[in-house]
């Protein structure tokens, strides 16, 4: 941890939609006395963001304020050395992420963020990790609905199973809701680049340790109908099941060999069939400049659905765990994914870290690994759902 913080935790990127949407989760449900500030480069919107938080908390009126800038090191550098944990909302990754990691790394800082890009996880593993395990900061990628539902609930479900000998897990995704403008550009770039995102973790292969006598890993699976859930699946090409295939490997009570495949549902073979065409229309798009740049250019990032479409969408991650002759069904489950959810998975993942007894752990670590039972109780807290159906 950095030497003698004078801040618990400071949030970068708050004038951003979900930033701001972070923002003002603290403001409701920060624990009293926590030391706090925001962060960007642009001191008039850092000014904007705060007077709307003063209406939820009047005592926020002298939160602090601190200049941060992507393409100023120094910058990143003195936020760094001054916090316990650094939120970031600052994407897409790829392309803003890198200097904030590397500070954080080389200060002892704990960081998280709620990237989805495999590419960037893996490009921080192979430059940072080994400094953020010298100087003990915890790098806590994927913070938001990528991938706490999946991670957590996959850690909930061999939980509640207790197998002894191999085991196997599905996770089954359904949503309504709207997807972030951040969400859509960080996919379409990671789309559009097919032979780095290879590259990447080709490189985090070659140098990261496997566990010793014991495997995990993420399979592909098929479409196909599930006869537990009644769902039609399509797998799902996101950063989710590598990030669960990573806690299977980092936490030895998973069982000597673990295997996770995620999928999309839906109720019928139509729907199922409707979501694979979109998506690779999306992935298609992707590798057209031009093409690419109009459909970015018509969803803007930091703009999104108002409280009233918010307060309407849902999701839920069914888990199906078969092991020692056994099945079990479990199912995560919470509001609006891309927003409310994620600001509230983000902000409670930084006070974890912040103020909970973790397990010792530093380097580029999944929430399972960094934060497990802690986070999975305040989630808990904070309303999301972690039960067994069956």
């Amino acid at each position: 941890m950095a030497a003698d913080p004078d801040l618990d935790l400071v949030l970068f990127g708050a004038t951003g939609f979900t930033g701001a949407l972070t923002a003002e989760y603290l403001a409701r449900h920060a624990p009293d006395g926590l030391r706090w500030a925001l962060a960007g480069r642009n001191r008039d919107k850092l000014e904007a963001v705060r007077a709307r938080l003063v209406a939820i908390a009047p005592h926020l009126g002298d939160l602090e304020l601190l200049h941060a800038d992507v393409t100023d090191p120094a910058s990143l550098a003195d936020v760094a050395a001054r916090a316990k944990v650094v939120i970031t909302t600052v994407g897409p990754y790829l392309t803003h992420g890198e200097p904030l990691v590397a500070a954080c790394a080389e200060a002892g800082t704990d960081y998280v963020d709620l990237t989805g890009e495999p590419e960037f996880i893996d490009r921080m593993y192979v430059a940072h990790h080994a400094t953020a395990q010298r100087t003990g900061a915890r790098i806590v990628h994927a913070c938001g609905f990528d991938s706490i539902p999946h991670d957590l609930g996959a850690m909930y479900t061999v939980q509640q199973l207790d197998a002894e000998g191999p085991v196997t897990v599905r996770g089954v995704v359904r949503a309504a809701g709207t997807v972030s403008g951040g969400t859509f550009h960080s996919a379409m770039t990671q789309f559009s680049r097919a032979r780095q995102l290879r590259e990447a973790a080709q490189a985090r292969r070659r140098i990261e340790p496997r566990p010793e006598g014991r495997s995990s890993r993420a399979v592909a699976g098929k479409p196909h109908r599930d006869p537990v859930l009644g769902y039609w699946l399509l797998p799902l090409p996101t950063v989710d099941p590598a990030v669960v295939a990573r806690s299977g490997a980092a936490l030895a009570s998973y069982g000597p060999e673990f295997r996770y495949s995620h999928y999309a549902g839906a109720k019928t073979l139509r729907y199922a069939a409707g979501g694979a065409v979109g998506v690779g229309a999306l992935g298609v798009a992707a590798q057209v400049a031009p093409l690419r740049n109009l459909l970015l250019s018509k969803v803007p990032q930091g703009e999104g659905p108002d409280e009233r479409r918010r307060e309407k969408a849902w999701f839920t991650v069914d888990f199906v765990a078969e092991g020692d002759g056994r099945t079990l069904h479990t199912r995560v489950s919470g509001g609006d994914p891309g927003y409310g959810e994620t600001a509230k998975m983000l902000a409670e993942s930084a006070l974890c870290l912040a103020f909970d007894d973790n397990p010792p752990t530093a380097g580029s670590v999944t929430t399972a690994q960094a934060m497990g039972e802690h986070l999975l109780a305040r989630l808990q807290s904070a309303g999301m759902r972690f039960e067994v159906v069956a």
